[in-house]
């Protein structure tokens, strides 16, 4: 099946210019104002804009608010920028229109972006038979009440800035083309795409944010309305990425500092802004978003407060999944993965605080997240993170994240294996079939594994990369952990070269997993555990889980690697979903979901609504503690895929099976998106029965496993009706195959 891959277009046929007001290359932190009056004879029922900037931007059409925050990072790959394409139709009028665009160039490099070096903008409508496009007749200013802040600053991995706003030196009515008695300036023409710095212009793969507008703090009541010098605490309802508001009536001067409580998060300086007042009432919206439970507004005594408010922008998908289990625990474990799952997604699959970065290790358990919460624009975030990956790749071969990049570029071995095998990219296609995409990374993922090279003991050759990372914390097992990755992207390429018509690199994938295979045991299973002959520590969690997961350990030895896991407990929150996954391969949900319950358990019982980096935050962490760490929201993957028991048996739904592990549980409801449609489950089992309930989206066929979960229970009745067979059973279900509509089984 191909599906569509979201227009990845580089028009050549562009009328406008890139335009700006000329800067020193060293300049960074610059606003721009950017206006136009065009007269419209009439407005058509759709109006698209095309837009592009270094590094953000916001709109207005006729002084209303259009877009905030428009622009991705830079870029689909080392050279490019993207675009923006926007529908004006619903904010123009007959008459005069006027068009304005507020930029924030940075002017560096971030972990997630590359600088082009040159602040402009590029703007082109078509409007019926008219094109408003940029060039010289537009005219800009510099805004002056945006300036840089003292110290402390963001961390050198971020590339956006501290905001600095002094209200004294504000242009109020600029974006309808009043800027008083100051004068616009000219711009000058930088040529039209593509032209360096900003190359080939791609459309942009995923939607605009979602915007709440302007929404009052949870304990509004509660605030003062008038400061007493104290910190004043505006309360989120969860951790979300936000811009705080403020309307006030102050004397002139006075500096207010906004942040949140989450502004060291991860034991870095993140962002926060500070505004310096005018005389009077005035209102102030902060344009860099940041992120936390809480807004704190330093205002100075005296200040009449009139409103506190924020909007929230997050990426435009929304919640369609979802899991309830008849224990609390794992109902709060899932909506805080939900939670870390929806702040981790922007611009990229990233944190929201200490690096703003796709690091990919992260994004391969998110894109598990993503597959069984989102809706399909959540599919757009997954393709515009692996087409990053693959067109960022160095002309050596080397793969490498956080991509975009601007002061990165640093392989991560291990990290990279997980991305392009199994879990990651195949897992992709497994869900959704698009065909498309495995065509264009195929060739990247080839030349990738071809950097490997094996050892005469017929396993890898240990490759550091530019950082020899694995896991955080101790213990590990790095030749283990590193075949059983290398294993499980032989798989993903075995599978990607028979669907792109590569069969001819199928043999050479195969044998190099038959040779990982054989020596993996017999080199590192020494009995009761995998341990590698040069580790002399102890043994290591995260490759005894992984070698069940990748299917290198068999059954046989199944009982002496629980013991392990019930013992062992090194991994970080990273690695720790495949442990948990392995129990369930193995066929032990019951005590899957007692160490999730175990290692989970502070994060469950915190006030804080989203998952950490670590077992612990800040220095009781890992890698600075933050406690947004979308590669801790694994077990919500694990409850759809193993305790509800929905996964793909053929690429796209078109065969799925639904084979419920429960555990310890008694009670499930889960509802599942596919590109199908959604598949419910519900499970109940009683003292005399066991009920199994499940919905088929058209056009598919389904495996359903009900499962003996009472050892004295033999009868079954399937919608009513006792005589419907079952075609098989094993020990653990009875199976039955099923299309389209609800079903009820009940065992009894």
């Amino acid at each position: 099946m191909l599906i569509g891959i979201p227009a990845f277009s580089q028009p050549t046929d562009w009328q406008a210019e890139w335009i700006g007001i000329p800067h020193a290359a060293r300049d960074t932190n610059v606003w721009t104002a950017f206006h136009r009056a065009y007269q419209l004879s009439e407005v058509p029922e759709v109006a698209h804009a095309k837009i592009a900037t270094d590094s953000k931007y916001w709109l207005w059409v006729n002084g209303e608010l259009v877009v905030f925050e428009g622009q991705l990072k830079r870029g689909p790959n080392p050279s490019d920028t993207y675009y923006d394409d926007v529908d004006l139709a619903p904010y123009l009028v007959p008459g005069k229109n006027d068009i304005a665009v507020l930029t924030w160039y940075w002017g560096r490099d971030g972990f997630n972006h590359k600088n082009s070096g040159k602040s402009a903008l590029l703007f082109e409508a078509t409007i019926g038979a008219e094109v408003l496009r940029s060039d010289t007749t537009w005219k800009a200013i510099r805004h002056a009440a945006f300036g840089h802040t003292g110290p402390p600053l963001p961390n050198y991995r971020l590339p956006e800035f501290n905001i600095h706003f002094d209200a004294r030196q504000d242009l109020p009515n600029w974006y309808v083309g009043d800027i008083g008695n100051t004068a616009w300036q000219p711009v000058v023409s930088y040529g039209n795409p593509p032209t360096a710095p900003w190359n080939k212009l791609e459309k942009r793969p995923i939607p605009m944010w979602n915007d709440s507008g302007l929404v009052a703090y949870t304990n509004d009541g509660d605030l003062p309305v008038k400061s007493n010098g104290d910190t004043i605490v505006a309360k989120l309802p969860k951790n979300s990425a936000i811009t705080p508001y403020l309307k006030i009536d102050a004397p002139s001067g006075l500096k207010i500092d906004i942040r949140t409580d989450n502004y060291k998060g991860g034991s870095e300086y993140n962002v926060r802004t500070e505004y310096i007042t005018r005389e009077g009432v005035q209102e102030f919206e902060t344009f860099g978003y940041m992120n936390g439970h809480e807004v704190r507004y330093a205002i100075p005594e005296g200040v009449n407060i009139l409103e506190l408010k924020y909007r929230e922008t997050r990426y435009n998908t929304e919640q369609v999944g979802v899991f309830r289990a008849d224990d609390p625990f794992f109902n709060t474990l899932w909506e805080k993965s939900y939670t870390t799952l929806n702040i981790n997604l922007r611009d990229a699959i990233q944190d929201p605080d200490r690096e703003r970065a796709q690091w990919w290790g992260d994004a391969v358990i998110l894109l598990g997240e993503i597959l069984y919460a989102c809706d399909g624009n959540g599919h757009l975030a997954i393709q515009k993170a692996i087409r990053n990956l693959v067109d960022w790749q160095k002309a050596d071969g080397v793969l490498y994240s956080p991509v975009p990049a601007g002061n990165w570029d640093r392989e991560l071995p291990a990290q990279m294996l997980a991305s392009i095998g199994k879990y990651g990219f195949w897992n992709y296609f497994q869900y959704t079939a698009d065909t498309a995409l495995m065509h264009h990374v195929y060739p990247a993922v080839r030349r990738y594994l071809k950097l490997w090279k094996f050892g005469e003991d017929g396993l890898l050759i240990h490759r550091a990369g530019g950082w020899d990372w694995l896991d955080w914390g101790a213990d590990i097992d790095t030749p283990v952990i590193e075949n059983a990755w290398y294993y499980l992207a032989l798989e993903g390429a075995i599978g990607m070269a028979a669907l792109t018509g590569n069969q001819a690199d199928i043999p050479g994938y195969r044998a190099a997993a038959e040779s990982i295979k054989s020596n993996f045991n017999s080199q590192f299973w020494n009995g009761t555990a995998y341990k590698s002959p040069s580790n002399l520590g102890v043994v290591d969690d995260r490759g005894n889980g992984l070698a069940v997961v990748a299917g290198l350990a068999d059954s046989g030895k199944y009982n002496a690697i629980k013991k392990v896991l019930h013992s062992e407990f090194h991994a970080s929150p990273y690695m720790e979903k495949y442990i948990l996954e392995s129990f369930f391969v193995m066929g032990d949900a019951a005590g899957g979901l007692a160490r999730m319950k175990k290692r989970y358990a502070n994060m469950v019982e915190s006030p804080l609504t989203t998952l950490w980096e670590g077992w612990g935050i800040g220095s009781a962490g890992y890698g600075g503690g933050s406690y947004n760490h979308g590669w801790s929201g694994g077990p919500l993957t694990l409850m759809h895929q193993y305790v509800a028991g929905i996964a793909p048996e053929q690429p796209g739904f078109d065969t799925f099976h639904i084979l419920p592990q429960p555990g310890t549980l008694d009670e499930i409801h889960c509802i599942t998106p596919t590109v199908k449609g959604n598949i419910t489950v519900d499970l109940k089992r009683a003292e005399d029965r066991v009920s199994l309930s499940v919905d088929i989206p058209p056009n598919t066929n389904a495996r359903v496993g009900v499962p003996k979960l009472k050892t004295n229970l033999s009868r079954i009745s399937v919608n009513g009706d006792p005589s419907i067979a079952y075609y098989k059973e094993d020990d653990a279900y009875f199976y039955f195959e099923v299309g389209q509509g609800t079903w009820s089984f009940v065992l009894f």
